[in-house]
């Protein structure tokens, strides 16, 4: 039941708040430099890395992607007919859980490992 839930509030979550932080980039891009650079100011330090925000953020949306995305193949092999027996259901709602935190740390260390 949690996974089902944590998959509708992930959903929302991604499309609210990505769309805020989406249009807020549009309108600081369109607005100016002065405003891009305010935008980029909420969530960068002074050389170009990302503040505490700008990790809160980051890893949140990274994290709620691959919860929603775990989950979301999990439903698609219930709707198969599968993975309906207690055991195989919660080993595959704990697996949701493991993946997306395995994936954000995975996709986080590549990213950073990069610059």
């Amino acid at each position: 039941m949690l996974v089902s839930i944590l998959h509708r509030v992930t959903g929302d979550g991604m499309a609210i708040v990505g769309t805020v932080l989406f249009v807020w980039w549009l309108a600081a891009l369109a607005g100016g430099k002065e405003s891009y650079d305010a935008f980029l100011g909420v969530f960068t330090l002074a050389d170009g890395r990302l503040n505490p925000l700008g990790y809160l953020f980051g890893i949140g949306l990274t994290l709620a992607f691959f919860q929603h995305l775990a989950s979301g193949v999990r439903h698609l092999v219930l709707d198969t007919g599968a993975g309906y027996e207690l055991g195989a259901n919660k080993r595959m709602a704990q697996m949701t859980f493991f993946f997306s935190i395995i994936a954000t740390a995975a996709y986080w260390a590549l990213l950073l490992a990069g610059k």
